[in-house]
């Protein structure tokens, strides 16, 4: 049986629409039929080679893909024909390291990625290992899962480790697929939120969500503007540029956290020391999250705590789809229907 997959097939070329063979599952894997697939702007730095240890060519990107099982393979347990699972960034880890035992398994060094190392989700069937998909409660749909997958258990990561308290400010500086669920969740948390980014529509939809404050950066200075609120006492960066980082750490507080998610191509930040040291405030990084953590936030969903904002597409529209993204002309996230 065949199925239709979207391969990278070169770096500096577009995708291709190809009829491969169906994968069957080995011994630890499940067979999912795909039903939606959320895109990532991590499927475009895949897909075109930007970061220094690339894929291995041909693939098929997609970190958030999302379906039915259809067949396990003989050594599974805990997982069943039928069930509907997510297939997250973190499609393997060892499970034996410090890191896997001591909770986090998104730092395992031995880990394969989703998408990267192992075809995704943007295709009509995906193989995953079994122990590494995450049962999607019933009454979330499949399209609304698929975000979440990603974009909601990355920023959900962030709040988390940013420690932010009850009654405490968090600026969240880029309003998009990722920062649209971060406020969401820094409200969760109990946190006042501040939105910031250069897109009128944007911000009115931080509002719509709940946001206390918006900045627009295009036209006003978003440190000093959030330093006139008294300062943040997080601030959690999804925009990609060092300008943005440096912003961010500019408007905190004393005691204030950085927490970084996006990744700069220049891979570089100009970092103040003096007042990182006399201001006492913390960098810190976070990537993704666990399947703990992913599993939490489908219970937050599904309990009627978050909205997830996205359009869908058609899986031959992905070249289309990546210009989209690339041109922030998407309200939040897009989502690729099989």
């Amino acid at each position: 049986m065949n199925m239709r997959a979207a391969v990278v097939t070169a770096f500096d070329q577009p995708l291709e629409i190809r009829e491969i063979p169906v994968p069957e599952p080995e011994a630890h894997q499940v067979l999912v039929r795909i039903e939606a697939s959320g895109l990532c702007h991590t499927d475009i730095h895949a897909a075109h080679g930007d970061w220094p240890v690339k894929p291995a060519l041909p693939f098929t990107p997609g970190h958030e893909g999302v379906g039915v099982i259809e067949k396990v393979g003989s050594a599974v347990t805990g997982r069943a024909v039928g069930e509907r699972v997510a297939i997250p960034w973190l499609g393997y880890a060892c499970g034996t390291c410090e890191y896997c035992v001591g909770g986090r398994e998104t730092l395992c060094e031995s880990q394969q990625n989703t998408g990267y190392a192992l075809n995704g989700g943007h295709a009509e069937y995906a193989v995953a290992h079994a122990d590494y998909v995450v049962g999607v409660p019933d009454g979330v749909s499949p399209a609304e899962a698929a975000p979440l997958t990603c974009a909601g258990v990355t920023t959900y990561k962030a709040v988390k480790v940013s420690g932010l308290r009850p009654a405490e400010r968090a600026a969240i500086f880029g309003i998009g697929g990722l920062g649209h669920l971060a406020q969401q969740y820094a409200q969760i948390f109990g946190a006042e939120t501040v939105a910031v980014d250069i897109t009128a529509d944007k911000l009115r939809l931080a509002e719509e969500l709940g946001a206390a404050h918006t900045v627009n950066a295009a036209t006003g200075d978003p440190v000093a503007e959030i330093q006139a609120l008294g300062g943040a006492d997080v601030a959690i960066v999804l925009a990609a540029s060092p300008r943005v980082l440096e912003q961010a750490h500019a408007c905190l507080r004393r005691g204030g956290r950085l927490v970084l998610v996006s990744l700069p191509k220049d891979n570089a930040m100009s970092l103040p020391i003096f007042e990182t040291v006399l201001g006492g405030i913390s960098v810190i990084g976070s990537i993704v999250g666990t399947r703990g953590d992913l599993a939490e936030v489908f219970r937050l969903h599904a309990s009627g705590r978050t909205r997830v904002i996205y359009e869908t597409r058609k899986l031959d529209e992905i070249n289309e789809a990546f210009g989209e993204v690339l041109d922030s002309t998407v309200p939040a996230r897009l989502v690729f229907e099989m």
